[in-house]
This record gives structure tokens, C-alpha cells and sequence, in this order.
């Protein structure tokens, strides 16, 4: 990692209809809209999703850094974040984020160490520490065979 501070930059511009361009240096540029619930064609990203999206891909890479510390074998980690907006006194804002996770792992991992480090990942995952909500951890665990490859016929 590089020394603190960082700085993220990202440029965005738009017109007084349509869509919303962000660039960022190296980066594909990215399309948003309002989403549908403030009037928008609802079939794009819009800034609220992408900041629950982004919440979900901290989480999961807060996840690779803490299970590679542990050295803790894993499979998949699937991860859907769901975001409540809502009105608190004149201002719209997040107040609450659950994020659900499934964590597939070989059946001779230890449940308890997986647990702890998703626990980790949660409280490590800078997005979400940045936001003032609530956060909700609901976390399921599948063990499952480790699959050899099909020697080569030869």
C-alpha cells in the first residue's frame, strides 16, 4: 500500500437531460441516470447504486486482503448489498446498509475462523466506515468439495 493520504479523483459532466458521464484517469468511462424512483429511466446505474455497489466490492475486497493474511482457503464470495435511503429531517441520506454474503469454502475450513474474518472485512471495509448508517452483517457459510481437474487422457 501506498502512504496516506490517497486522492481519488473522478470528473463527471452532463447535460440538462440524459445520462451523466464519470471519468477517472485510467478507467473506462461509466454512464449513470437518476434511477427510476426519483424520475429516472431506472434501467442504469445511478449514484445511489453505485454507492451501494461500492460498499459490496470493498467488502469483498477487505475479504481477499484479511483471508490472505489468514491464510484462509476460499472458494467464492458472493455479496448483495441492499441500501435504505430515506428522509431524516430535510435531508435525504443512507441510514441503513445490510449486506448478506455467502462464503463458499473447502469442507475442511474452519467455519469459526471464516466467520471472524468476514466479521473483520466488515469493519475494515473503508466505504462503508466512511458512511454515517447503520450496518448490518448477515453472513452464511457452504462448505464444499474441492474439485480435482480431469487428468489428461494420454
Amino acid at each position: 500500500m501506498q502512504p496516506l493520504p490517497h486522492v481519488y479523483a473522478v470528473s463527471a459532466a452532463g447535460n440538462a437531460i440524459g445520462n451523466v458521464a464519470l471519468t477517472a484517469k485510467g478507467a473506462p468511462r461509466l454512464f449513470n441516470a437518476a434511477p427510476a424512483e426519483f424520475g429516472g429511466p431506472g434501467d442504469q446505474w445511478s449514484p445511489e447504486s453505485m454507492l451501494t455497489g461500492a460498499v459490496a466490492s470493498c467488502f469483498i475486497l477487505s475479504f481477499r486482503a484479511v483471508a490472505r493474511a489468514q491464510r484462509i482457503q476460499w472458494l467464492r464470495l458472493e455479496c448483495a448489498v441492499s441500501g435504505t435511503l430515506n428522509r431524516i429531517g430535510a435531508a435525504l441520506r443512507f441510514t441503513n446498509f445490510v449486506t448478506r454474503v455467502v462464503l463458499t469454502v473447502p469442507e475442511t475450513a474452519d467455519v469459526t475462523a471464516c466467520e471472524r474474518a468476514l466479521e473483520k472485512a466488515e469493519q475494515g471495509c473503508l466505504v462503508a466506515n466512511s458512511l454515517d448508517a447503520v450496518r448490518e452483517l448477515q453472513v452464511e457459510i457452504v462448505k464444499a468439495a474441492m474439485v480435482e481437474p480431469a487428468a489428461k487422457a494420454g
